[in-house]
């Protein structure tokens, strides 16, 4: 069986660290504070997993940290710089970066999410919300201007309403919609090695959790055919709130907390990233049997990380203030007894990172 090898052991640096590929088929949880190494750190393990198994990998990427992820290091050895080189890496951007555009159509989202998209309360605004479940919307031919038109044309008093909603809040003007086009769910449903979505470089802060609304509600549709894919959605607290504020924000939510309970069996296994757990929804967070966790100093996050992960002991939890950039506690499913690593090297370029203060020559 194929070991992913991840790093050494902090007190051992000879003692390869390893850990088991077939426990990804249950959540993870990523933590680690700013400085820490976190993202370079995941980058190593999406790495292993794209050599040593055949485990799609959908990444929900909000900093653009990931979308190098087939270029390869010049300190890559041949043979892995050749697999890796070899696979279907798919990178879709957001924003006006060069590359595949990322995009999903409007008509594809739930009911219940359009309605979310254009603010309407199924309760509170009900006649509207009606209209919109019965509105014909052709994906081959979607015009956003002659809908507007259509509806004024209609000479129903709420199917103007509607109208003027969708022209006042101006969603249907994103450059998230594809307007008829491709979508990347019809990327997603193919299931290449890797599918990232630059999801930064929007104007409107909620297109880029509509992005994801749209991929996850296409997984979840298609659940039944138990085809599997490991969700890894970096900054993780951006998209999973333990406090939605909006509708978006909340079906969102919603349907991130219903994977976390039910997509297992189905083959939708989530890895989140992120600073602190009490950023993320405890419905998801206490649904995550594996653990990697990099430096750590506030007391209230590490205080919630003992309570949530018990395999862990305080003691090794706690250490986490101790450690230095780069070095992790690995514990639960994936690995055979709580380990402290320090991490490898990378293969792929890693895009982002700080920016510099400039300083005077």
């Amino acid at each position: 069986m194929p070991e992913l090898t991840i790093g050494a052991a902090i007190d051992d640096d000879a003692a390869q660290v390893q850990l088991d590929p077939r426990r990804f088929n249950r959540h993870t949880f990523w933590c680690g504070q700013s400085g820490s190494g976190k993202t370079y750190a995941l980058g190593v393990v999406l790495e292993q997993l794209l050599l040593h198994t055949d485990l799609p990998l959908l990444i929900l990427d909000p900093n653009a940290d990931f979308v190098r992820l087939r270029e390869v290091r010049s300190s890559a050895g041949e043979a892995e710089a050749s697999r890796i080189s070899g696979l279907d890496v798919r990178v879709f951007r957001s924003g006006h970066a060069d590359g595949d555009p990322l995009r999903v159509r409007y008509v594809d989202l739930s009911p219940a999410s359009k309605a979310a998209v254009l603010q309407i309360d199924p309760i509170a605004d009900a006649e509207e919300y009606n209209i919109l479940l019965h509105l014909e919307m052709v994906s081959e031919t979607f015009d956003t201007a002659q809908m507007i038109r259509d509806l004024r044309a209609s000479g129903d008093q709420m199917q103007a309403r509607l109208a003027n909603r969708m022209e006042n809040l101006q969603v249907l003007e994103w450059d998230l919609w594809s307007r008829g086009a491709a979508s990347v769910v019809d990327d997603v449903q193919e299931r290449p090695r890797a599918t990232v979505l630059d999801l930064g470089g929007f104007d409107h802060p909620a297109e880029p959790k509509v992005a994801a609304l749209a991929v996850l509600e296409h997984l979840w549709a298609r659940r039944e055919e138990r085809r599997p894919v490991l969700i890894v959605i970096d900054e993780a607290h951006n998209l999973c709130s333990p406090e939605p504020a909006t509708a978006v924000e909340r079906e969102l939510t919603a349907k991130l907390v219903q994977i976390a309970a039910e997509g297992r069996k189905f083959g939708l296994w989530l890895l989140l990233s992120t600073q602190r757990p009490t950023k993320i929804h405890p419905n998801v967070l206490s649904q995550c049997d594996n653990l990697a966790l990099m430096r750590v100093n506030a007391p209230r996050d590490l205080a919630e990380l003992v309570e949530v992960f018990g395999f862990a002991s305080d003691e090794a939890i706690r250490r986490a203030q101790t450690f230095a950039q780069g070095q992790a506690l690995f514990a639960g499913g994936f690995i055979a007894a709580p380990t402290f690593v320090q991490m490898g090297e990378r293969l792929t370029q890693e895009s982002g990172g700080d920016v510099r203060v400039p300083l005077r020559a």
